[in-house]
């Protein structure tokens, strides 16, 4: 369309449609009629006219892409001046300028419209310089970099960089894989930082070349700006970090830095020389800044030169100096060295230290000159205290004193304990007196020999240790007199009795010890201990004495303790005279069986006896008197019988066939009825033919075995025995074998007594027999009349007639039918009476019934009245 109407002229037309039918178009139409060779004032009239909303962009390019750009320049100055800020009206005007090279660079400097990307990539080939400034505008520094590199201007972007101050874009340019590294760093040195006032600028271009680790290049800088006259020449930053970096790359150079540079810092800049090593260039720092302690440090503590060190220090003649020079000294161990330059310094404030320095090296002389210093500078105890020391060790005693008579802070107890450990007797002596230490003077005073008032200052201490040693050492000396003294006083404590008797028996004094602990006897603190201690010594030194005391004071010791000590002795009597006091009845009476010669006693014997607790003890004790008291033995068992086992007692005795020497023994506990001792004594009975006591014993105690015994009996000669045992059968319903005993012993009286007792008819009967057929007519009647009730009269009758005996039994048959006679009236007449009493109770039963049906109603009875109670009326 656009072709066809600019080939008919129609331009009109074209203008028309642009404004009014389709604005936007306008890029494409412009775009056509340049293809078509459309003349320029044609075009620029087109585009100059009042038009609709276009894209600008599309028209600058169709009007690039034929060269005919400059065609919008009065456009472009419109919109421009109208206040436009659209980025793509200034871009190209920005081309338009550049290309013109009308003020491009003022127009890039100034203008903030335009696009940095677009508008420094159209410079790069036409003119690097101003795409360097529009790169510079934006800070595009990747492409102003790339640019200077490409294009060589080292110069701008050096400048570039150290205006920057980006530490990121430095590393990158300072990289060693950066070819242009070199030419960049030369352009930095040379010229740009000369021309920089910035102090912040050079800063962050020196932190850039630390991080980049160049510091040869760094020096040079540095040289450049503090040597040369330059705003930076008296910066004390620049300075420092020149000295450092020399200190760490460039040595040489460092002595003539410090001799030229006059505002670092001293001590920062000495250190780092110190930590490197440069020992000289650290001391000349110092020295140039009066740091004078720090110099003398360096030549002490890194050159190990004292010689130096005490040449420095006469020649500043500072005491600070002199101060550190001692203290040096002292750790070389030059002690007398240095305490002179501690008394030049006069300084006290390693007193300690010189002290034990002077104390390993036993310089004496030269720490009393020194504590005499320090003493005047300070009040201080440990001054004090070292000085008195030191004064004892050199024997200046008279000078000790006059320090103790003075005004002082020493601890006067210490030091004397400390004197006393050296053996300087004589100064400790001084010391505790000052002190009033009555406890070390009185040890010192021993040490000395002089125990008189050892002893003395011994009681005023009142401390047991002091007195045990003041002691001992009385007794070392054979100052028994005075020993006693302060044992007294040892012997009252009962903690410390034990090694008081240790200490007097290990040198032989017993009759000293003993006499101590006697003369504490009437004493208020005397206690237990000193009683049990002096019970031991006299069972050890003096036996004789053990009882005395013993009974006088016996709840007053420890028994235990004793005993033991008896016992090593072979005191048995006192001991168990203590076993007995202490109710250990069980041990007194074993020992008196293992030492009867010495501890026995018989009433002692017997008493402790009856309190022991283990009744086995009864036997080894009866075992005892078996052996040696045979003759008391009824007695001891006279004590015992109330706890004693009878029946073991009398196994015993009877296993030793010893039964008729305890037979009073037997008798007196009888009454026990124990089955032992019955048997036991009948066995002496029969054995003594005692047939008396045997038969009281028989019929008082049951409990023996009566058969067994009348067994024995029945065949023992005497009648008598025989007697006992037919009894002793019948008292175990034995009656069959109690009679024919009888019968054999011609005990005819007893067989009888028996057979009666018995009331068994069958024995009577047999008994009757044999009396009649041994024609024995006197015992046949007695049997007769003692055995009447269990006869049979026919039986009786029968025994007479055959064996002639009827006449003798009359009277019993006589008697025996008047019995029954007397039966057989009794009968009838009970049964007369039962008859009778049968028929009145029958007649009366007659009439009660007839009485009876007399009283029978004839009708019911009416019913009673509600409030009518029988129950009430019979009651």
């Amino acid at each position: 369309m656009v072709l066809y109407l600019h080939r008919n002229g129609l331009t009109e037309d074209i203008d028309v449609f642009i404004r009014k039918v389709n604005p936007s178009q306008l890029p494409g139409v412009v775009g056509a009629l340049l293809r078509i060779g459309c003349s320029d004032d044609a075009i620029e009239r087109l585009v100059s006219s009042p038009v609709g909303q276009f894209s600008i962009v599309d028209l600058v390019e169709q009007l690039e892409n034929h060269n005919k750009l400059t065609l919008l320049m009065p456009w472009l100055k419109s919109k421009a001046d109208e206040g436009s800020t659209d980025p793509a009206v200034h871009n190209t005007l920005a081309k338009l300028y550049i290309d013109c090279d009308s003020n491009a660079e003022r127009f890039l400097i100034e203008n903030s419209f335009y696009d940095s990307k677009i508008v420094g990539k159209y410079c790069e080939k036409r003119n690097p310089h101003l795409a360097c400034v529009v790169y510079e505008r934006s800070h595009c520094d990747a492409d102003l970099i790339r640019v200077c590199n490409e294009n060589s201007l080292f110069r701008i972007e050096a400048k570039y960089l150290v205006g920057r101050k980006d530490a990121n874009l430095w590393s990158g340019v300072l990289e060693e894989s950066n070819p242009f590294k070199r030419q960049i760093v030369d352009q930095v040195v040379q010229t740009i930082l000369k021309e920089t006032s910035d102090p912040e600028d050079i800063t962050a271009t020196l932190k850039a070349f630390m991080v980049a680790d160049l510091p040869s290049e760094l020096v040079e800088i540095l040289e450049r700006l503090v040597l040369e006259q330059t705003p930076f020449s008296k910066n004390r930053n620049l300075q420092n970090l020149l000295l450092l970096t020399a200190i760490k790359t460039n040595r040489s150079k460092v002595s003539e830095y410090i001799e030229k540079l006059q505002n670092f810092d001293a001590v920062d800049i000495g250190n780092m020389a110190i930590n490197h090593g440069l020992y000289d260039e650290a001391f000349l720092t110092f020295k140039k800044f009066g740091e004078n302690c720090s110099a003398i440090q360096v030549i002490i503590d890194h050159m190990d030169d004292l010689s130096r060190a005490a040449e420095f220090a006469e020649t500043c003649n500072d005491p600070a100096v002199w101060s550190v020079l001692a203290k040096a000294q002292l750790r070389q161990d030059s002690v007398v060295e240095a305490i002179t330059s501690f008394i030049k310094a006069q300084d006290q404030s390693v007193h300690s230290d010189v002290v034990r320095k002077a104390h390993e090296a036993q310089a004496w002389e030269p720490l009393v000159n020194y504590l005499q210093m320090a003493r005047k500078l300070c009040k201080d105890s440990y001054i004090d205290g070292e000085l008195l020391y030191a004064l004892a060790k050199t024997d200046r005693l008279q000078i000790m004193e006059e320090i103790l008579a003075s005004s002082h802070s020493a601890d006067i107890s210490k030091i004397g304990d400390r004197c006393f450990a050296e053996k300087m007797f004589k100064a400790a002596k001084i010391l505790f007196d000052s002190a009033s230490n009555f406890n070390r003077l009185a040890c010192t005073l021993v040490q000395l020999n002089d125990f008189q008032n050892a002893v003395d200052c011994a009681r005023k201490a009142n401390s047991i240790e002091v007195l045990k040693e003041v002691c001992f050492a009385c007794v070392d000396h054979n100052e028994l007199r005075l020993a006693h003294i302060c044992g007294v006083h040892i012997a009252l404590r009962a903690d410390e009795l034990d090694k008081l008797i240790k200490y007097y028996e290990d040198c032989g004094c017993f009759e000293e010890i003993i006499n101590l602990l006697e003369s504490t006897l009437g004493m208020e603190r005397n206690h237990m201990g000193i009683m049990t201690q002096l019970a031991i010594l006299y069972s050890k030194y003096d036996p004789p004495k053990m009882r005395e005391h013993l009974e006088l004071f016996w709840s007053r010791v420890n028994i235990p303790k004793v005993i033991r000590a008896a016992e090593a002795a072979h005191l048995w009597s006192d001991i168990v005279f203590l076993y007995d006091r202490y109710e250990e009845y069980d041990n007194a009476l074993l020992l008196m069986m293992e030492h009867p010669s010495e501890a026995w006693k018989e009433g002692q014997f017997k008493d402790v006896i009856g309190k022991v607790a283990n009744v086995e003890l009864y036997f080894k004790a009866i075992q005892f008197y078996v052996q040696y008291k045979p003759l008391l033995l009824c007695d001891l068992l006279s004590v015992l019988s109330p706890r004693l086992d009878h029946a073991r007692t009398v196994k015993f005795f009877s296993e030793k066939n010893l039964l008729p020497l305890v037979k009073d023994y037997l008798v007196s506990v009888q009454h026990t009825d124990n089955r032992a001792v019955n048997e036991s004594l009948n066995f002496l009975y029969v054995e003594e033919r005692n047939f008396e006591n045997l038969k009281t014993s028989t019929e008082s105690y049951q409990n023996f075995d009566s058969l067994g015994l009348a067994q024995k009996l029945e065949d023992h000669p005497m009648a008598e025995f025989k007697k006992i045992a037919a009894i002793l059968y019948k008292n175990n319903n034995r009656w069959k074998h109690s009679v024919s005993l009888c019968k054999r012993a011609k005990l005819f009286k007893d067989a009888i007594a028996h057979a009666a007792e018995s009331k068994q008819p069958a024995i009577v009967q047999e008994l009757m027999e044999w009396f009649l057929v041994h024609q024995n007519i006197d015992c046949f009647v007695a049997c007769l009349f003692q055995c009447y009730d269990f006869l049979r009269p026919d039986f009786v009758l029968e025994m007479a007639w055959r064996h002639g005996a009827t006449a003798v039994a009359m009277p019993y048959m006589i008697n025996v039918v008047q019995e029954y006679v007397s039966k057989v009236d009794e009968l009838v007449e009970s049964e007369r009476l039962r008859r009778e009493e049968a028929e009145r109770t029958e007649s009366e039963s007659r009439l009660l019934n007839a009485s009876s049906a007399a009283m029978m109603p004839i009708c019911a009875p009416a019913a009673y009245p509600f409030f009518y109670s029988p129950v009430r009326k019979l009651n």
